[in-house]
């Protein structure tokens, strides 16, 4: 569908440090070049920002991962946000393409907070009038906001690819009964079968999973998943998987902030035949792929974010971008 924008002067895209070519590659989708934005970090940590062309009466969007280092990349976001404010910018659309601390979204201790919930506060507060995301790790936080919030789906990214693929025998598999309903709908539109690992969380970065339900006997396993840090989910999923007969494992997540001991998981443990993940939070500094066991491939979710500013500015529907195969 076609969308009528406003004229460039109503337009503008800006980008904190987090995930520059992820900007850069949604600048280029859009057909021109990221705004200009001075932003500088002082000795004593204290970061100071200064937009270098005029806002006044712009629509404008601000690029910025919650991931790697979320608290400097979110304090960035603020300070970035409060000089657009202060520079009379007409509206202010925060783009997260990672929205971090959503794993914090509930409390399940005592006296533990509400994070995901205190973030949106905070973007509400440093000046955002709306937010786009893409992947929430729980759907419940679109209620943490007071201001309209745009969730994007990585979901038609991932299965082109998936389509490409042509695994002779395919089943989609969710790694925990979390997933489970992400899953059935990726097997709903693939025509394929449906398995769940059962899992039991050991601790922050220890997973065992003791069962699948369903059968992956000599079949290709995607594994469907919003996100891994430390591998434990996948690579005990994986290995169940392996245990019950099937042929290969291909992981595909939408979310790829990897610790440390995630790194060494994958280079050990996971039993997988490749893993694909987006670019909505850069690799890991130093992190090789070419030294993982298997295949990494990194799937781009510029167009999707570039489409979404698109029609978000020229007031047409979000929505439309997952309602058509």
């Amino acid at each position: 569908m076609a969308v009528q924008l406003m004229g460039d002067r109503d337009f503008m895209v800006f980008s904190g440090t987090a995930n520059l070519p992820l900007a850069e590659k949604v600048a280029s989708y859009l057909g021109k070049p990221l705004n200009k934005i001075d932003i500088k970090h002082f000795p004593d940590g204290e970061t100071f920002c200064q937009v270098q062309e005029g806002v006044r009466g712009r629509d404008v969007f601000v690029i910025q991962s919650g991931s790697p280092m979320p608290n400097e990349a979110y304090m960035e976001l603020f300070i970035i946000m409060d000089a657009l404010r202060r520079g009379s910018a007409a509206r202010i659309t925060a783009v997260i393409p990672y929205y971090g601390y959503a794993r914090q979204d509930r409390k399940d201790q005592p006296r533990v907070p509400i994070t995901a919930r205190l973030i949106a506060n905070l973007l509400t507060a440093a000046g955002a009038d709306r937010v786009l995301t893409l992947d929430l790790h729980a759907n419940q936080i679109q209620g943490f906001f007071n201001i309209p919030l745009d969730q994007l789906h990585a979901e038609p990214v991932i299965l082109k690819y998936i389509r490409d693929m042509h695994l002779p025998k395919p089943i989609v598999v969710a790694p925990d009964t979390g997933g489970a309903k992400t899953a059935y709908g990726y097997s709903r539109k693939l025509g394929t079968g449906l398995a769940i690992v059962a899992k039991q969380r050991t601790g922050g970065d220890t997973v065992d999973a003791f069962s699948v339900v369903g059968d992956v006997k000599d079949c290709d396993v995607v594994m469907i998943d919003d996100m891994t840090a430390t591998g434990g989910t996948l690579s005990a999923a994986a290995k169940m998987c392996r245990d019950n007969g099937a042929k290969s494992v291909h992981a595909f997540v939408s979310h790829f902030p990897l610790t440390q001991k995630g790194v060494e998981r994958l280079m050990g443990e996971a039993q997988l035949d490749e893993l694909v993940v987006t670019d909505s939070i850069p690799l890991r500094e130093g992190f090789d792929p070419a030294k993982l066991p298997f295949k990494l491939t990194v799937l781009s979710v510029a167009p999707l974010i570039g489409e979404a500013i698109k029609r978000i500015h020229g007031n047409e529907s979000v929505n439309d971008l997952f309602n058509h195969e």
